[in-house]
């Protein structure tokens, strides 16, 4: 009988559990409730931005850029001097907006908001600043035409480049070795600053 008597209670007490849920499962949340993170937007409000390069860690290099958002992007284009004749060249865009160290290691690591392996821009797992090499003319000039995939110009988002710098080194980018692809010193650096 006392067994009996059990089932019966246990039995009515999980029926009130289930109404309790039922009658609760269809109103809203309090006002309390933490709310949805607002998203970041992921395209360029920039209409261009510029990186004037200058010499760092004892080089003669130099250059201007212009960064234009298009497509999936940012397109750069401009001139780099002072390289090697005929020399190839790694450039990528470094995470912070300082140049002021002799050796333009105040620029920090390559921009890398997703935490990813250094590798070729286009091919497979890469750094968000991850560009292909650039080369020499027989002046030592280099002709820039980049388009950088994944970015954005403006808005803060976490892909957003304003701010950010540009970085050339003195040796080319094996597209394979951690953290940096083995290019050697930086020998030009300049800040991505908006203009329009």
């Amino acid at each position: 009988m006392q067994v009996s008597m059990r089932h019966t209670l246990l039995s009515a007490a999980i029926v009130v559990m289930v109404a309790a849920c039922s009658s609760t499962s269809g109103t809203k949340p309090s006002s309390s409730a933490t709310p949805k993170p607002v998203p970041v937007p992921t395209t360029s409000t920039a209409k261009s931005a510029t990186a004037n390069l200058a010499s760092a860690s004892g080089s003669l290099v130099s250059g201007k850029l212009t960064l234009v958002p298009m497509r999936d992007g940012v397109h750069i284009t401009g001139e780099i001097g002072g390289l090697g004749a005929g020399k190839t060249h790694a450039i990528h865009v470094h995470e912070k907006g300082d140049c002021s160290a002799v050796d333009a290691s105040s620029a920090g690591g390559h921009f890398n908001p997703t935490g990813s392996t250094h590798g070729r821009s286009g091919t497979g797992t890469h750094h968000a600043g991850d560009m292909d090499n650039i080369v020499a003319d027989a002046d030592g000039v280099a002709k820039i035409n980049i388009h950088l995939v994944g970015v954005t110009l403006g808005g803060g988002a976490y892909n957003d480049i304003v701010g950010r710098a540009v970085v050339v080194h003195a040796a080319a980018d094996d597209y394979r070795s951690q953290p940096a692809g083995n290019s050697g010193a930086r020998v030009a650096c300049g800040v991505i600053n908006v203009t329009q």
